[in-house]
């Protein structure tokens, strides 16, 4: 029986990496919503997806995949082709790829997530990559303009609406740390005592409370859950401010990725619905934006003393 091209397409990328030039065995495609990642024996094989060499620091990428496996939060990398992105790390035996709905349903997994954000956060780990939300938005609004897909409607209104996001975090900045900052719950491998995080893409120095608030909106977490990461990460409560600056990213990491899914729909990635995935994050963003909550959380980050 023929292969699959994707799976001819793993087989020809091993056979540039030196020790894994011979394999013959079996190959198997794993998830990614942008890349290929396939399970190779006891490895993992990731071959960049197309189009992402316009967005993605493959030299920031591996400094951050790096340092994630000295602080036991990522599996070791064990080579790297900075021209391609091509890369190789060991396969996490015995661990789930996690989902939304794994996250709600597996005990104890929302908490392992927490915690692993606290390794990351509390590591020292410095990325060479500053991820600035609104640098980023400039960024792939620039990628947009040169492809012909819509925005949605009235995203350059909520942009502007979201000026008082920008005014309380620069008022009241957290030194920035090590972060993940793309936290889809397919990221996540839970072995059921640790949780690992793989794809540092986007990684770089960041608020921390990016990453939290990114995975309640990547879990569709519910209260019980979000609470458990938070108590997790924390080790008890978070005040209101980082309370609040977790609801603040709840809203902008929707209305960053927002852009990231056209260009996706631009670049013709047939791994999702784009368009549906792009007008449903901007919808929800916009909603969030419109609540109480929302206008509360602004007010505790403008007024807090950290």
């Amino acid at each position: 029986m023929s292969e699959s091209p994707e799976i001819t397409l793993a087989r020809d990328s091993l056979k540039t990496i030196p020790f894994l030039a011979g394999y013959t065995g079996p190959i198997e495609r794993l998830g990614g919503l942008t890349n290929l990642v396939f399970r190779v024996g006891e490895y993992c094989l990731r071959i960049p997806g197309k189009g992402t060499e316009e967005y993605i620091d493959r030299g920031n990428e591996r400094v951050a995949t790096e340092a994630a496996a000295r602080a036991l939060v990522s599996p070791e990398i064990l080579y790297a082709d900075p021209s391609s992105g091509v890369f190789v790390s060991r396969f996490v035996d015995r661990a789930v790829t996690m989902t939304p709905e794994r996250f709600r349903t597996t005990p104890g997994a929302p908490a392992r997530a927490g915690q692993a954000f606290r390794r990351l956060h509390d590591s020292g780990a410095i990325f060479p990559a500053r991820f600035d939300l609104f640098a980023m938005i400039d960024s792939y609004l620039a990628i947009l303009s040169t492809k012909d897909v819509a925005l949605p409607e009235g995203y350059h209104a909520v942009l502007k609406e979201a000026d008082s996001v920008r005014a309380a975090l620069s008022a009241r900045p957290l030194p920035n740390v090590a972060c993940h900052c793309d936290p889809l719950c397919e990221n996540f491998l839970d072995t059921g005592e640790r949780m690992w995080i793989v794809d540092w893409e986007y990684s770089g120095m960041n608020d921390p409370m990016w990453d939290l608030g990114d995975l309640c909106i990547e879990g569709g977490f519910g209260s019980s859950e979000e609470e458990e990461m938070i108590q997790a990460y924390f080790g008890g409560e978070a005040s209101p401010s980082e309370r609040g600056r977790i609801t603040i990213y709840k809203a902008m990491c929707d209305l960053l990725w927002t852009l990231w899914g056209l260009i996706q729909l631009a670049n013709g990635n047939p791994a999702d619905d784009f368009r549906t995935y792009a007008d449903q994050r901007f919808a929800r963003c916009r909603a969030l934006m419109g609540t109480s909550d929302f206008a509360r959380a602004i007010e505790a980050v403008a007024t807090s003393d950290v």
